[in-house]
């Protein structure tokens, strides 16, 4: 097999575009001013700040003044909810439901608000990684401050009921905010029509710079500070701005919602025929729902096999994979979000998530294919698990339940 590089991890990061860097780079070197200056030169830095605000909101269906751009989806995440936390608290409610399949952005700030004397109701998901709307209004009490739950897991690509969950919310009283970093630019989003009070995205994943996010603030929802100094942002978020990335971002969220339907419709005809390739490997699962999930998202697990190895001989191959989350890649704990659908650690192990672009071709998809059934079958043959499983030795409740779920699908 010939080798070739295919980038296939673009749910970790994504390469910023031509039209992109092409739209940033006079606000390098030309059009350098501060923001907060009053001339010329600063005026005009002002403008390209407000001007990628209003194209933002445009694409979330919103308003430019609810558009507060931050570092990154993790600080958007942090700010909606401790400042939520913040302000709700202080009136008694101190209720907070989310999943247990969020972003560790979510997850490590709801552990951090929990040890301030906040309760945190974790709803568990379906084997398909799905929570309902009925779920969440279940769990509301009088005293709950905040639901968050992320539009599009950014391990299994499911895409969450948003637009139902939103409507139990508002119709409770309860504030609703979603992690869609993964979502912007792959799903159709209206904030207005889905009754989302506050929303986090990343600029990374959709072919901006890294170390650029917004959060959506829906108006009349009060936002305390996190830091404290200027007046940027409408003095809730000081510092000077980060022009060419703000810019950048306006471009590339712009870029990432022309063509939703085109573009859903090409890359998901070439995420099914990988996952239907692949899954042609005796002893794999394919993670996550197969029709509520994101354009671009392929997660399979395979028995006998061990992720992190998989991952290395799939790059010897020139296929940059994942395993889950880029921000626990140093981790040798299983994924929580595949442990969360019932999957036994050993099998939770041998996870690979693949998350392609609108630039992959029917040739790539057929190249990453092969290249899988190769590393797979070379590495069952020298697993001694996988000798267990194929003779009958793997005795393990969990895992043997697995082998079945797998066998009755085949």
């Amino acid at each position: 097999m010939e080798k070739r590089f295919i980038y296939a991890d673009n749910a970790a990061t994504t390469a910023v575009s031509e039209r992109v860097l092409k739209a940033m780079l006079p606000y390098f070197t030309e059009q350098y001013g501060n923001p907060s200056s009053i001339y010329k030169l600063g005026r005009d830095a002002q403008r390209a700040v407000e001007d990628s605000r209003e194209k933002v909101a445009a694409a979330l269906g919103c308003t430019p003044p609810e558009i507060y751009f931050t570092s990154c989806g993790t600080e958007s995440d942090n700010w909606a909810i401790r400042s939520t936390a913040l302000r709700l608290g202080e009136k008694g409610k101190k209720h907070i439901i989310t999943t247990n399949v969020e972003h560790h952005a979510v997850l490590h700030t709801c552990e951090y608000l929990a040890k301030q004397g906040f309760e945190i109701t974790y709803l568990p998901v379906d084997s398909e990684g799905l929570v309902t709307a009925e779920q969440v209004a279940d769990a509301i009490r009088e005293d709950t401050a905040l639901v968050t739950i992320m539009y599009a897991n950014n391990e299994i690509g499911t895409v969450m009921p948003i637009a139902e969950i939103g409507k139990v919310c508002r119709e409770k009283g309860v504030l609703f905010h979603t992690d869609a970093v993964q979502a912007v630019g792959n799903v159709p989003i209206d904030v207005k029509a889905q009754n989302i009070d506050m929303l986090s995205l990343s600029g990374h994943k959709i072919h901006a710079q890294k170390g650029i996010g917004a959060l959506y603030v829906r108006k009349g929802v009060p936002l305390p500070n996190l830091t404290f100094g200027g007046g940027q942002e409408r003095g809730k978020r000081p510092g000077t701005e980060n022009v060419p990335a703000i810019v950048g971002l306006g471009e590339a969220i712009t870029a990432a919602c022309e063509d939703i339907p085109g573009k859903t419709e090409r890359v998901t005809r070439l995420r099914n025929k990988i996952i239907d390739g692949v899954l042609e490997i005796e002893g794999s699962r394919l993670n996550g729902n197969r029709e509520k999930r994101l354009p671009g998202n392929i997660n399979i697990s395979f028995l006998g096999v061990e992720g992190e190895s998989l991952l290395l001989l799939l790059d010897t191959k020139g296929i940059c994979a994942s395993s889950g989350s880029a921000c626990t890649s140093g981790s040798l704990d299983p994924s929580h979000v595949l442990l969360a659908l019932g999957l036994p650690h050993e099998v939770a192990h041998g996870s690979m998530r693949l998350s392609i672009s609108a630039e992959l071709t029917d040739d790539d998809a057929d190249y990453i294919i092969a290249a899988v059934k190769q590393v797979v079958e070379r590495l069952r043959n020298m697993s001694p698990m996988w000798e267990d499983i194929i003779s009958g030795k793997e005795h393990t409740e969990k895992l043997l339940k697995f082998v079945s779920e797998i066998k009755s699908k085949s």
